[in-house]
């Protein structure tokens, strides 16, 4: 009997041995990053969403590192002589991960359900008339020739038609016959066809995906990519420290303070990245909301600043912007009006404001992000320069999720508020589109809330300029007015900065300059330790 009992505890151990043996083999990929995410690809568009879409969605085409679109679910591609009819044709094969196969249908459904929701990245894509002649060809009827729409389409994300309605919230009238659109199933569900699918979503704490095996390109991924990966919503610092002493984290968000990343960077077998993405820091100015309704005060602000010290307390090497974009940026202008500390220069210019001699009564209300800690030192900056040219400034710390709530209401919009922004698409027509235009006003996007329609016109001209010298001529003049007019306070280029444990295999650099593109998860390798 106890040679039996013996026995069975060996074979036990040996089962279990070889759990683990085969656990080991899993490769896992581990990320925090800020919360909230969104994972409905017609809904979220922030850092941490776009991520999460870019990963677990397709899209026709596929962006590359020269700025240019190459075919991926659309093999190729017809455009008519007016440029206003493109026909793409779909590669077949290519499943949903709940194994059913993508049609043209999908692509046309997903394009009604994005520009009917009016939220994420439906800014980008242009009026169409979207038809389906067959199950592999899918036909786009541009109103107006749109010389980026190859490019804009990076951000059209399709989803499985059947499923997505077979999730509709009925009880909803949100949206007519459609209900809810699957809005709600889809906060914590998937239905894509990308690399990788969602195992299990925790709103408030996590993101579980896996390796989806029946992917229809197999070549995307490296030899070493993640089988699971992990988006944890935290930028808490000391858990972030304890998570890669632990073992237990591969990649750290964008976000840390100075001595936070030099803190991780001191931990064995953990290195600093980092990579110029094209984003920036600005400082959002209600152009609405007394005092900053006059230009005068606006231009006073942005001259009392002290952009010298807010850039020495960033990363070494981080340079002040120069004109309202990215210095990356194709079609940047750096030969426009870049305010520098001037105290003279700006009570010069307080005093031609019409609130000069009220301007104690108009508080300027400064929102920074309490998910990045240095931007409160960078608001508290800023009161204390304000102060020195009359200009009170109460500053508030609020979590991004508030911010983007806010940011859509003219009634709760505040004087600031601070965002690290880049070109949803690596152009300075989309980043002005995205920053300045009235379609983009109600979100967190632009706190300006210029809702200009001579503006919008001259971004939609110059947008619809084929001609590229001439498209970026129209360029410098937007940069221009948008730099006299002082619409927003230009910061610093970002540098954009993570721990990375030394056994990823990641070239952050690498990948098509495009936010959530540049963590495409099937081209990060690990190497289990």
């Amino acid at each position: 009997m106890k040679r039996v009992i013996l026995l069975c505890l060996a074979l036990l151990l040996l089962v279990s041995a070889t759990t683990m043996a085969q656990d080991d083999d899993v490769r896992r990929l581990r990320a925090n990053f800020a919360w909230p995410t969104f994972i409905d690809p017609h809904v979220g568009s922030d850092f941490s969403s776009s991520i999460s879409i870019t990963n677990i969605y397709d899209t026709l085409i596929f962006p590359n590192p020269a700025g240019g679109a190459d075919p991926w679910v659309a093999e190729s591609w017809d455009v008519s002589d007016d440029g206003l009819t493109y026909t793409f044709h779909l590669r077949s094969g290519v499943l949903f991960h709940d194994g059913s196969e993508l049609q043209a249908g999908d692509v046309v459904y997903s394009y009604t359900r994005l520009k009917t929701i009016g939220e994420g990245f439906s800014y980008l894509l242009p009026e169409a008339t979207v038809e389906a002649p067959d199950d592999s060809t899918v036909r786009f009827t541009l109103s107006n020739p749109d010389p980026l729409f190859t490019l804009r389409l990076s951000r059209f994300y399709f989803v499985n038609e059947d499923l997505v309605r077979a999730n509709y919230d009925s009880d909803s009238t949100l949206y007519g016959e459609h209900g809810d659109y699957g809005k709600g199933w889809l906060l914590t569900n998937d239905a894509g066809s990308g690399p990788y699918q969602v195992v299990e979503f925790n709103l408030a704490e996590q993101l579980e995906m896996s390796r989806f095996g029946d992917y229809w390109n197999q070549n995307a991924y490296v030899e070493n990519a993640a089988d699971e990966v992990t988006f944890i919503g935290t930028i808490e610092f000391a858990t972030i420290r304890a998570l890669f002493l632990d073992g237990e984290l591969e990649i750290s968000d964008p976000w840390q303070g100075l001595e936070s990343y030099n803190s991780l960077g001191s931990i064995d077998g953990v290195s600093i990245d980092t990579t110029s993405m094209g984003s920036s820091l600005y400082y959002m100015v209600n152009n609405i909301l007394p005092p900053f309704d006059d230009v005068n005060c606006r231009r006073a602000a942005a001259l009392a600043y002290d952009y010298e010290t807010i850039v020495s307390l960033e990363w070494p090497g981080t340079p002040a912007m120069v004109g309202i974009l990215s210095q990356s940026t194709p079609g940047h202008n750096p030969n426009v009006f870049t305010p520098r500390r001037d105290l003279d220069a700006a009570r010069a210019a307080l005093a031609e404001c019409k609130y000069a001699d009220s301007i104690q009564d108009y508080p300027i209300e400064v929102v920074w992000v309490t998910e990045v800690p240095d931007e409160e030192q960078f608001a508290l900056l800023f009161q204390s320069n304000l102060a020195e040219i009359g200009m009170p400034v109460t500053v508030v710390g609020l979590p991004w999720g508030n911010v983007v709530e806010n940011t859509a209401s003219k009634e709760l919009s505040p004087h600031i508020v601070t965002l690290y922004t880049g070109a949803d698409l690596p152009e300075a027509g989309l980043l002005i589109e995205q920053r300045y235009h009235s379609k983009t006003a109600a979100t967190f996007f632009q706190n300006e809330w210029l809702e200009d329609p001579e503006l919008d016109a001259a971004i939609d001209d110059a947008l619809a300029t084929v001609d590229i010298e001439e498209r970026f001529a129209k360029y410098m003049v937007l940069q221009e007015q948008l730099a006299e007019d002082v619409v927003s306070f230009f910061l610093y280029d970002q540098l954009e900065k993570r721990a990375v444990a030394d056994y990823v295999d990641w070239d952050s650099s690498a990948g098509a300059r495009i936010q959530g593109y540049h963590y495409y998860l099937p081209q990060i390798g690990v190497n289990n330790p």
